[in-house]
């Protein structure tokens, strides 16, 4: 047993950080592409951020700037209850919490997921690293005999090293890990991420299960769940979606999630198209069968303000809208026609911060002014945040939304999985069994920006009656 002192702990947020970082430069290694992705995207911001000062004041305010050159997320698909338990401890001890729900069944997909990510305002200034964490749901598999097959066939994987749940236990046991400890703890988790280009399964297992779901097939495999992308943040999406194919990539049709908007909402996600790899199967004779697999590939996100119940209800209202209309498809034409329908079914969503602020529609974070700093100690009613904000004392940007949108991930998925197609499943969320295999509940999101813009809210009122001395 380590007897090492508390204050010789390294952070959650450190070791997160060393991760990432890890899983980046791994990434780059395994699929080149991704590389090229990251600097168009760079180049991007920077480009961004020097022609719009308005931008570049309102990232710093938010302490956006420094994070946004780190800033990533990932994916990755898990096969059984036992694999997202452990995960779960593991992204503990890197300040990573489950935060919310998502049934992909509805879109086709036969998993449901969380996103596991940091929730505080200074773990989320520090690197808001986040992995988007799916569960295999096999009872959707229509053959029992083969459904059987992939849960013998995942019960006997083990995809996390002995020593890295060694470490998981010993941080839950003292609370925390040394230096050396963090160290060896983000090098054996990584092996978990790792890409195996050797199935675990015969050809024909696999094109059996190949025909239940391309999804399927990815998840029970291989040994483990490999990192299927990662995706650095861009302030131009549009930008950065024209410009790939000069780069050498191939990016799906359509951007998925809201349209180009004055104030961004919510997420935007597009990616290259995964690459089709060379896997070698163990067929039953004992010989060996190459054959290939699509699944890896490299997206781009662009993040907006984070919305309220009431404006979620609005977006997907206006999203099924679209989504139910004639003529979307895969063909140049059909994605013109989509982006306009689009377009003009948000001509509805207000696109000004007074409007999304008045009337309720996203979160927001406040905070003094220059005015409001001079003001300090002389205000004596705080309480209409209306008033003060009409009085110049406060001002008002966005909340950055920090989730996930479960038709957008189930889009990303369907064209990045080798085929165009679409299964379709009744809508069948069932989260009390996805926190029961997680062992601990999802954390709502709702909760969450509520807390930072009440606390960014308590804090204006509480400087505005405190004189500048602090008495």
């Amino acid at each position: 047993m380590t007897t090492t002192l508390a204050h010789q702990f390294v952070s959650a947020n450190e070791i997160r950080n060393r991760f990432s970082r890890l899983m980046s430069d791994m990434y780059r290694t395994e699929v080149p592409q991704y590389g090229t992705l990251v600097d168009l995207v760079n180049s991007t911001n920077a480009e961004i951020l020097q022609k719009n000062a308005a931008l570049r004041l309102q990232l710093a305010q938010n302490k956006e700037i420094d994070r946004l050159s780190v800033e990533r997320h990932g994916a990755i698909r898990l096969g059984t209850a036992a694999e997202l338990f452990d995960m779960r401890r593991i992204f503990a001890v890197m300040g990573m919490h489950p935060v919310g729900y998502y049934d992909l069944t509805v879109a086709g997909v036969p998993v449901h997921s969380t996103c596991f990510r940091p929730v505080d305002e200074a773990a989320l200034a520090v690197n808001p690293f986040r992995v988007f964490t799916s569960l295999l749901r096999l009872e959707l598999i229509n053959d029992p005999a083969l459904r059987a097959q992939a849960a013998d066939i995942l019960a006997k994987r083990r995809i996390f090293t002995h020593r890295a749940l060694e470490l998981v236990a010993l941080c839950e046991a003292e609370g925390g890990l040394s230096n050396e400890e963090a160290t060896e703890f983000v090098t054996e988790v990584r092996e978990t991420f790792r890409w195996h280009s050797e199935a675990t399964v015969s050809h024909n297992t696999y094109q059996a299960l190949l025909q239940a779901h391309r999804l399927v097939a990815d998840v029970v495999c291989f040994k483990g769940p490999h990192i299927n992308h990662l995706t650095p943040r861009s302030l131009d999406i549009d930008t950065v979606q024209i410009h790939m194919p000069a780069h050498g990539m191939n990016p799906k049709e359509v951007i998925e999630g809201p349209p180009a908007r004055r104030i961004p909402i919510l997420l935007r996600q597009t990616s290259f198209k995964a690459l089709s790899e060379t896997i070698t199967f163990q067929n039953e004779a004992g010989s060996n069968h190459t054959g290939s697999h699509t699944a890896r590939f490299g997206e781009v996100e662009q993040r907006g303000a984070a919305l309220t119940p009431k404006g979620r209800a609005l977006y997907d209202q206006l999203l099924h809208n679209v989504r139910t209309m004639e003529g979307k498809g895969n063909d140049n034409n059909a994605t013109a026609q989509y982006e306009w329908q689009l377009k003009k079914a948000f001509a509805t969503f207000p696109d000004d911060l007074h409007s999304l602020r008045t009337q309720g529609l996203a979160y927001f974070r406040y905070q003094l002014t220059h005015q409001g700093v001079a003001m300090a100690g002389n205000v004596h009613d705080v309480s209409d945040m209306d008033l003060l904000i009409q009085a110049g004392l406060v001002m008002f940007t966005p909340i950055v939304y920090e989730d996930f949108l479960p038709v957008s991930a189930a889009g990303i998925f369907q064209s990045n999985l080798g085929s165009n197609e679409q299964r379709h499943y009744d809508g069948n969320a069932a989260k009390h069994d996805f926190e029961q295999a997680l062992g601990a509940a999802v954390l709502d999101e709702f909760a969450l920006y509520e807390q930072l813009q009440q606390a960014s809210m308590d804090a204006v009122r509480h400087a505005l009656q405190r004189a500048p001395d602090g008495h």
